[in-house]
Formats: C-alpha cells, sequence, structure tokens
C-alpha cells in the first residue's frame, strides 16, 4: 500500500476524505474534488488511471472488508493531517438480490462488513488519530428504509449504517452526520440489476423500476451527478446531525 503526494499548483479548498474511489460516485466526487482545488485524501482497491485526473489524490489501495487494516492503513494516508472539512463514507457493495430465506448468513456478514462496519472502524480511527473532521456524509440509499422485496443484505447493512450515523451524531456533536442517498444513478450496479431476468423483475418489482429507468433522466451517470452531490453536502449541514436525506426530495 502506497500514499501518493497530492501535485496541485491551484490554491487548497477543501480537505476531504472519500472511500471507494476505484468507480462509480467515489470515483466521480474524487475527479470533481480535484477540479476544484480540493487536497483529496482517497480510499480504494484500486487508484485511478493517471489520465483521468487532473491531479493526484494522496491515495492508498485498501480493501475496507478487511477491518482490522483499516487504522493502519488510515495512520498512514492521513500521516501529518490534523483536520479534514469533509469524510464521504461511500464504498459499497451490493449483494445479490435474492429472497431472504435464500441468503445464507455468509453472505449477509460479507455485506454488512463492508458497507457499516468499516465506516464504524473508520470513524472511529479518526477519533483515535486525533483528526478533526467537520463533517460526515454516509452515501446511503433509499433502500435503508423501503424495505423492498429481494434487497435484504443490501438494504440490512444501509439501515444498520443510517443508524451507526445517527448514534455518532449524539456521540460526536462537534461533527455534523448525515446519511444522504443519491437516488438511481447508472454505476456497476445498475449493470447486475439491469442484467437480471424478467423472473426476476416479475419476483422483485424494485428491480423493474430500475431497469426501465436506465437511460432516461431519472438515473443520472455519476459524472452528472458529482456537482449536485457536493451542492447538497452544504446544504444539508442546515439539516439535524444524524438525518437521512433523499437528495430527490432536497
Amino acid at each position: 500500500m502506497a500514499s501518493l503526494p497530492l501535485l496541485c499548483s491551484q490554491a487548497v479548498t477543501e480537505t476531504i476524505l472519500i472511500t471507494g474511489i476505484s468507480s462509480g460516485i467515489g470515483k466521480a466526487l474524487c475527479l470533481e474534488y480535484l477540479r476544484r482545488g480540493a487536497r483529496v485524501y482517497a480510499i480504494g482497491r484500486s487508484d485511478l488511471e493517471p489520465a483521468d485526473v487532473p491531479e493526484r489524490p494522496n491515495f492508498i489501495a485498501q480493501d475496507l472488508s478487511q477491518l482490522e487494516a483499516i487504522p493502519a492503513a488510515l495512520d498512514k494516508l492521513l500521516c501529518g493531517v490534523p483536520t479534514l472539512d469533509r469524510v464521504i463514507l461511500n464504498a459499497g457493495v451490493l449483494g445479490p438480490i435474492r429472497d431472504l430465506r435464500d441468503t445464507p448468513m455468509h453472505q449477509l456478514r460479507a455485506v454488512m462488513d463492508l458497507n457499516t462496519w468499516a465506516n464504524k472502524a473508520i470513524v472511529d480511527s479518526l477519533v483515535s488519530l486525533g483528526v478533526e473532521f467537520k463533517q460526515v456524509i454516509g452515501i446511503s440509499s433509499g433502500a435503508a428504509v423501503s424495505g423492498n422485496r429481494g434487497w435484504n443484505s443490501y438494504s440490512l447493512s444501509k439501515a444498520a449504517f443510517l443508524m451507526l450515523l445517527r448514534l455518532y451524531a449524539a456521540e460526536l456533536p462537534a461533527t455534523h452526520f448525515c446519511s444522504l442517498a443519491p437516488g438511481l444513478v447508472d454505476t456497476a450496479m445498475q449493470d447486475y440489476l439491469c442484467g437480471l431476468d424478467r423472473e426476476h423483475a416479475i419476483r422483485f418489482p424494485s428491480v423493474a423500476r430500475i431497469q426501465g429507468a436506465r437511460g432516461t433522466i431519472n438515473m443520472p451517470g455519476p459524472d452528472e451527478l458529482a456537482p449536485r452531490l457536493i451542492a447538497a453536502f452544504d446544504t444539508v449541514r442546515d439539516q439535524p446531525s444524524g438525518a437521512f436525506i433523499d437528495i430527490r426530495k432536497m
């Protein structure tokens, strides 16, 4: 694992920590923040390609499902960093769409480890390292509150993640916490969902709705969504710490 220095020619506007920057929303946010002159500390399974980025983020490769390795990774990545303006907990995994009774425990645990417990390890590590962090944004989902059939491991993990941040909001009043649902976004997750067959679409109506939304204005790409998300990160500070907010209702 290696942390790469940021080579930035413009004034630094903010200092940001983002998880899950290898693809999708995390990658798009990382690129957008770099374009805006932010100093970005990034965690992912793989770094961005050099051709993709205007400047290099400070990056460390880390599989966040390896919970015991998170404190040392953050210690290395954030060495000498006293303050973070914003922590964006974005890394996550969907898990198979199937009925709960057909889902083995090991799959539930694996999704819960990455989507929930890795974020606990990150927040706890920041506190232990003495890093001041002013805002924590958890990239959430309507699945955290909807209870749609078939989304078992994802829904359970996102609901627990929502409560995790709400509990931290009570413990750490100097930091503003928010669970922000970005709505439908055309990422690799949609490749899986839109590739499910007609039988899945009939059994799990939410899958059919997602398949119908792809290619429409109701499912923007992550690059299109990133500026709107960043604007929302400031707006949600007006809401109570620990709140769940759907960007489509803002």
